[in-house]
């Protein structure tokens, strides 16, 4: 029995790296169409109905102290999928998914100033690492980055801060909750941005915005989130780490597959070193650790 869930919590991990990975070429053929900003109060609000069908029987848990949480991540939330819509809008989907995805090696560095945590060393090997790539990625021959990587990379940085803001606002809280409530606040800026400050004419509605949409909000958002939860249960950190990272691989796959995307040797280096990159801030090796972290290790 521990084997068979073993082997569908796996199963699960991965068709949650799939979807993620093909998320962006998605997003990229969408925004064609359709703005950023109608895009993802679409996917919300989908997404939050999702949340809500699933948790219906928990919602009578949310009171001040959640609402509080769910605005503070729910904003950073927002902040991170602009970015990051905006970024792959301006730029080809499997190297803005590399660039967007470094938030795992930044998360310790604003964790150390929010949450005084000070970073370790392979945190700092890492964070040395995915600079190099994302040099080898990004930069031209003019040693200049563009307007759309440099999104990406502050889209990464978003994520990074809201990962920091579900461990200081969301702990010792149904996850489920969480989730659903800052899905609910993302989608109400969604809907403030795209009302206020994007045109209705620049929007043309075709199956591939309807795929689009509900791809993004029943499949990326509410089921992965729920394959997510459900998987955790039978696999470990490090099992759930390693699978879910492969979505950076399954991206640029789609992109070349589906966008023509061009892959130089700076490219697919810089790609390796940020793979590592992201790894190492996940799997923290042993023999990256001080004497001290080995200690503490070992105590646990």
């Amino acid at each position: 029995m521990q084997k068979a869930g073993s082997i569908k919590g796996k199963l699960l991990l991965l068709f949650i790296a799939v979807a993620w990975g093909s998320s962006m070429v998605v997003v990229k053929g969408s925004t064609d169409f359709i703005p950023p900003g109608r895009l993802l109060a679409l996917r919300f609000t989908i997404a939050s109905m999702v949340l809500a069908f699933i948790y219906h029987k928990k919602l009578k848990l949310i009171d001040k102290n959640y609402i509080k949480s769910g605005l503070i991540i729910g904003g950073f939330l927002f902040c991170a999928y602009f970015t990051q819509t905006t970024g792959v809008m301006l730029e080809m989907p499997g190297k803005s998914q590399f660039l967007s995805s470094a938030y795992c090696v930044f998360v310790p560095f604003i964790g150390g100033l929010l949450l005084k945590e000070k970073p370790k060393r392979y945190n700092i090997v890492a964070a040395s690492l995915c600079s190099i790539g994302i040099i080898l990625v990004s930069v031209v021959g003019t040693f200049s980055i563009s307007v759309g990587d440099s999104i990406s990379i502050l889209s990464s940085l978003c994520w990074a801060s809201q990962i920091v803001a579900i461990a200081k606002w969301g702990k010792d809280k149904e996850p489920g909750l969480i989730t659903l409530l800052q899905f609910m606040v993302a989608a109400i800026l969604a809907w403030v941005f795209t009302l206020t400050q994007e045109h209705s004419s620049s929007i043309e509605i075709n199956q591939r915005v309807i795929f689009g949409v509900l791809y993004l909000g029943i499949v990326c958002s509410g089921l992965c989130f729920l394959f997510q939860t459900i998987s955790q249960k039978t696999e470990s950190p490090t099992s759930v780490s390693i699978i879910l990272s492969f979505e950076n691989i399954f991206g640029i796959i789609f992109s070349i597959l589906l966008f023509n995307e061009h892959m130089t040797v700076n490219k697919a280096i810089g790609f390796v070193f940020m793979f590592s990159a992201i790894l190492i801030s996940e799997l923290q090796p042993n023999f990256l650790k001080g004497k001290e972290e080995k200690c503490i290790d070992s105590k646990k």
